[in-house]
């Protein structure tokens, strides 16, 4: 079995922690059930169009 190194996986991950962690207010927002009825139209949208076109 190959050995663990001990003590590298907080170090590696501190500044992708840090950088997820900090939200600016004036960044844009997006609501997650706009994100779900956004796919569920494109998937509406993209099979009604092979349907009629025979693509």
């Amino acid at each position: 079995m190959a050995k663990q190194k001990k003590g590298e996986g907080f170090h590696s991950s501190a500044g992708l922690i840090r950088y997820f962690d900090a939200e600016e207010k004036s960044s844009l927002r997006i609501p997650p059930w706009f994100v779900v009825v956004m796919c569920v139209s494109t998937i509406v949208i993209l099979t009604i169009s092979h349907i009629v076109f025979k693509l």
